[in-house]
């Protein structure tokens, strides 16, 4: 059985594009806060893995779970918890490069392997207008950086360097070897 530990609707929607379909999703229970001096690499990890560890499942199933952030400079900026951390999210990576890193985990009889991915996203300046307009919608709600790649802040993205489907929330070359790696069906 495929079980994937993730709350976020668009890694199943990803999965589901590739034509893989998770027997059970599962809403894993992790505590997702920074801790002190933790460079962001090591904290995308740590959360991935803490998911992955949070789902009681057989160890015959196959437990995919996945963490991305933004990040600008060292910063993470994180999933905006309301329209003024959105608003300043956008701001700070207007006109900038920053970088979305996934790490993805799966374990299988007691084994577990994980990738983390790394891609430079640049945005173009957005104007007050553009940004006012991308705020009136809720889009921002829920998503690392206050955007997703594929919604309304498309308009904003004007070069990638790297996974597209990484940015999305789940980067499915590295997910599909790690699921194959450990003997997974992926066809």
């Amino acid at each position: 059985m495929l079980v994937l530990g993730s709350s976020s609707p668009r890694r199943l929607e990803i999965l589901k594009q590739v034509g893989m379909r998770p027997d059970e999703v599962i809403a894993p229970n992790v505590d997702e806060s920074i801790q002190k001096n933790e460079k962001p690499e090591k904290y995308v990890k740590r959360i991935a893995l803490e998911k992955n560890l949070s789902i009681d499942r057989s160890k015959q199933d196959y437990i995919l779970s996945a963490d991305t952030i933004v990040v600008l400079g060292t910063k993470v900026l994180g999933k905006p918890v309301n329209i003024d951390q959105a608003k300043n999210h956008i701001e700070r990576l207007s006109g900038r490069r920053h970088r979305v890193f996934s790490t993805v985990v799966v374990s299988h009889m007691g084994i577990t392997r994980f990738k983390t991915v790394s891609t430079i996203v640049k945005f173009k300046q957005v104007s007050h207008e553009e940004l006012n307009f991308y705020l009136s919608y809720d889009d921002w709600k829920g998503k690392a950086g206050g955007y997703a790649i594929q919604g309304l802040a498309a308009r904003f993205v004007k070069q990638i360097n790297g996974s597209y489907s990484n940015v999305m929330g789940l980067p499915v070359l590295e997910t599909v070897n790690l699921l194959s790696g450990l003997g997974y069906k992926v066809f």
